[in-house]
């Protein structure tokens, strides 16, 4: 145990000021994404209570709090499950159920076992990381393995973050901090969540400074338990747009629920110009094009989108979401690799041994998995996605603008989507986010 009790008065205070704040900033749809309710989202999945909360105290420096007066960057599009992560009531680490059709969670999908792929490589840079911090650092960022902490992640930019601040350590603890990520990742999963921190700070940029959350430190890292080759641990990389969970079981590994997102999804920042989703946009295209017209009209749901159409973002973790759309059972083989090919690019985000390892569970389940379409189907198209199946669910969403291309430099929830600001998540149904399945697995049979 690492001494870290339930969470305070205080802090739920924090979370009612989170609340205030956004309703005062944002408007009433701020809080309806908030609290999981909304209006002008597509589809028929119903949202169940939402998770975590706000941690900290209410500033706008490096803890991560919203500045005063402005918006929070990520947050209010009127879609239940894409924004500000917790609501009015949260579900704890020991109610999780993950998100399921009909809320009961099909059993039997998981099972611990041996995937001959060494994490070695993580264990050690996770303990090279936190052997690097001071004892005070190193306390404000351990929680127990199966702490209430894993499901208290948001993707905004104004939203109470524990753990260590990227931007309040040295270079040398950055540095480890992105071998850790390096050894978790694949060299494109790397990549693209440096170059979201790097347009963060670009939206940092452009909407003129002065913003502690709109930088390239303002990413947390939080650990579950101790890095160890054979007990189970994991750890959290949180911050605006980008949010990793990574579960560790001996040679086991889940990376979900991740979320990537952007706005802007392409700009030039230091120089460097960087244009993050082109893989995602192209690979649903490339699907929904292999389709004939008779499935496509079973796919696609309505060639308008709202502005926000994610059902299992931030605070869904318990989310009810039914299938949707057409399933693969029927697909021809390119068809199968299309989609298999779609689900890579968001598994391939993972170091290449267990994305290959995911892969394999993925199309244990291909003849049951869904694909599903809301928007136009153009090149430049702002449209949303869905793949689903017992043990995936990934969504891409372009959503409307927020905070970059706008008047002034504010948004708002009703204006025009565009792919220069979306939204994407990959979760594994049926209880698997967070490893927690295989946990439960472990206390079970080996203690």
């Amino acid at each position: 145990m690492h001494g870290h009790r339930p969470r305070t008065p205080e802090a739920d205070r924090s979370r009612r000021w989170f609340m205030n704040k956004a309703l005062l900033t944002g408007g009433v749809a701020a809080v309806a994404t908030m609290t999981g309710c909304s209006s002008n989202s597509s589809g028929t999945a119903t949202a169940s209570s939402s998770s975590g909360a706000p941690n900290g105290a209410p500033s706008g420096g490096p803890g991560g709090g919203m500045p005063t007066g402005a918006m929070p960057s990520g947050g209010p599009g009127g879609g239940g499950g894409s924004g500000m992560g917790p609501g009015q009531s949260e579900v704890k680490y020991a109610d999780f159920k993950g998100v399921t059709t009909n809320g009961t969670i099909t059993d039997g999908l998981y099972s611990i076992h041996s995937t001959d792929v060494s994490t070695d490589g993580i264990v050690k840079a996770a303990q090279a990381f936190l052997d690097g911090l001071t004892a005070k650092e190193r306390k404000s960022c351990t929680f127990d393995v199966d702490d209430n902490e894993w499901l208290a992640w948001s993707n905004v930019d104004g939203y109470q973050r524990k753990g260590v601040r990227m931007g309040d350590i040295t270079a040398t603890k950055r540095n480890l901090g992105y071998a850790l990520l390096g050894a978790a990742l694949s060299a494109d999963g790397l990549t693209q969540t440096r170059n979201i921190m790097k347009l963060n700070a670009f939206l940092g940029d452009y909407s003129g400074g002065n913003r502690d959350t709109l930088t390239e430190g303002a990413y947390f890292f939080t650990f579950m338990g101790t890095p160890s080759t054979t007990k189970p641990w994991g750890f959290q990389y949180e911050g605006h747009h980008v949010v990793i969970n990574f579960f560790v079981l001996g040679d086991q590994v889940v990376m979900t629920p991740t979320f990537m997102g952007s706005e802007p999804t392409s700009a030039t920042y230091k120089g460097e110009k960087i244009t993050l989703f082109k893989p995602e946009t192209k690979a649903g295209l490339t699907l929904l094009r292999s389709l004939t017209a008779a499935q496509r009209a079973k796919v696609i749901s309505s060639d308008k989108k709202a502005g926000d159409n994610m059902k299992a973002g931030a605070g869904q973790d318990n989310a009810k979401l039914a299938y949707q759309g057409l399933v693969a059972k029927d697909f021809t083989s390119a068809q199968k690799q299309n989609l298999l090919d779609l689900v890579r690019v968001y598994v391939g985000n993972m170091n290449d041994g267990h994305a290959e390892v995911r892969m394999t569970e993925v199309e244990d389940h291909l003849d049951a998995t869904y694909f599903y379409w809301i928007g136009a189907t153009k090149d430049s198209s702002a449209f949303y996605y869905r793949v689903h199946s017992p043990v995936v669910l990934i969504e891409y969403d372009a959503q409307s603008p927020l905070a970059y291309g706008t008047k002034g430099g504010m948004g708002g929830p009703n204006g025009t989507p565009t792919q220069q600001h979306i939204h994407t998540i990959i979760r594994t149904p049926n209880g698997g986010d967070y490893g927690v399945d295989l946990l439960k697995l472990h206390l079970d049979n080996d203690h």
